[in-house]
């Protein structure tokens, strides 16, 4: 029987604005990847979902991010590496210290937008997101997209690493995500992405922007919260899934030390 993780960006919120239904996510995914503060998240949204993470048996990613709350992250930015290092420490240390407070503690690392979009090839930012996971905790997986640069040097520093895909975003042949903005980078369909998501799981493949096969391999699979409509996405997912015989569960990272075989981290 295969097997998938589903993630999802939470805690996205900032005092009182709110961004998406963090409640009804966590009980559609297994994955939880939550706002540090730096592009999105407050001291109390973090808290709040780390522990309604932990309590639901959902695992408590760092979603670090450039310092860029107006921007949402989005908006790529050339960082001093020394500087990018020390950023991602304390936004990591941060969600860290809530996650213990709920009893469980970060289990993996996955950057957020345009830092996520850099490092598949800026070598400098990709150093700089690896140095500062281990110089943390080198057992903490690295989640980014299949042969990235972040991968690579995650992999080549002894760092678990974590393939990722898409359910709602469209891809180019290259493999690389469509820029945010043009047409087919956002799908919005529930039909269509539970499709997508099942044909992933199953086949390794998913369709590209050119109508192409494109080879993904993936260990965890990411709806977005801000996409419209992202709980009814998660949910068409998660009964395709069940009915194509998938089994939800949480990632094993590749080269992960001390893993049981459910993923789980002592």
């Amino acid at each position: 029987m295969t097997r998938i993780d589903l993630n999802a960006d939470l805690g996205e919120g900032f005092g009182r604005w709110t961004l998406a239904d963090d409640e009804a996510l966590l009980g559609l995914v297994t994955s939880a990847n939550v706002a540090c503060g730096f592009h999105a998240g407050d001291a109390t949204t973090m808290r709040t979902v780390t522990r309604d993470a932990v309590a639901r048996g959902v695992r408590v990613g760092a979603h670090v991010s450039y310092l860029d709350l107006a921007g949402f992250g989005r908006r790529f930015m050339e960082v001093d590496p020394v500087e990018l290092a020390d950023d991602l420490l304390y936004q990591l240390a941060a969600l860290d210290g809530f996650a213990r407070l709920a009893g469980d503690r970060v289990r993996y690392v996955k950057p957020h937008g345009a830092l996520y979009n850099a490092i598949v090839h800026h070598e400098v930012q990709a150093r700089a997101v690896v140095d500062a996971v281990r110089a943390y905790d080198p057992t903490l997986p690295v989640v980014g997209l299949p042969g990235s640069e972040v991968l690579r040097l995650a992999d080549a520093a002894g760092v678990p690493t974590v393939r990722e895909a898409f359910a709602d975003r469209g891809y180019l042949p290259t493999g690389e995500l469509v820029p945010r903005g043009l047409p087919g980078a956002v799908v919005h369909d529930a039909e269509q992405v539970a499709r997508r998501v099942v044909e992933l799981a199953t086949s390794g493949t998913v369709p590209a922007a050119d109508g192409s096969s494109l080879r993904v391999e993936a260990d965890s699979v990411c709806v977005h919260s801000d996409t419209p409509g992202a709980v009814g996405l998660l949910s068409a997912v998660r009964v395709a899934l069940a009915d194509a015989g998938v089994e939800v569960l949480p990632f094993v990272a590749a080269g992960a030390v001390g893993q049981g075989s459910d993923g789980a981290v002592p």
